[in-house]
């Protein structure tokens, strides 16, 4: 071999190989440490897994072959798992503005999850309450409102 093509090689190797080193350690030295995490926020960042897992989960639906109703049984754990992350930015949350959205994330997402329930012929609402109603214990109170009565009061607290 050519003593010069060696020489470009080994130059070649030890540019390939130490300069990501170096470009890793001066990043290293430029990370600011997280300041200490608060209960709330371990607990928010706990549920907010929670509902992310079981979204995953859900949209990891078996293909039936009817690819309407596939569509739906992925796309409503998708949009279930966005109202359960609204509903823990409501528990959690101070910013006004940020609190509005997810209040809309919450009624948006329940809208489409009935739409597309609807377009497929089955029950826009499932009889257990989403995590923003509470149970009605009157029969006549369900009915006026349809299920569909919306109390964020929990989630509205400071």
């Amino acid at each position: 071999m050519n003593k010069p093509y060696i020489l470009v090689v080994a130059a070649g190797l030890f540019v390939a190989f130490a300069v990501p080193v170096v470009l890793r350690a001066d990043e290293a030295q430029s990370v600011k440490p997280m300041p200490a995490m608060t209960a709330q926020e371990r607990a928010f960042l706990a549920e907010n897994e929670t509902a992310m897992n079981k979204m995953m989960d859900g949209m990891a639906a078996k293909p039936t072959g009817d690819v309407d109703r596939d569509f739906v049984a992925m796309m409503t754990p998708h949009h279930q798992g966005a109202i359960d992350m609204a509903v823990i930015e409501l528990r959690y949350g101070k910013n006004e503005q940020l609190r509005r959205i997810a209040q809309e994330i919450v009624v948006d997402q329940m809208q489409e999850i009935a739409a597309m329930k609807l377009a497929l012929g089955e029950p826009a609402a499932d009889t257990a309450p989403a995590p923003t109603q509470q149970q009605s214990s009157s029969p006549a109170a369900e009915e006026h409102h349809s299920g569909m009565q919306m109390d964020m009061s929990n989630g509205m607290k400071k």
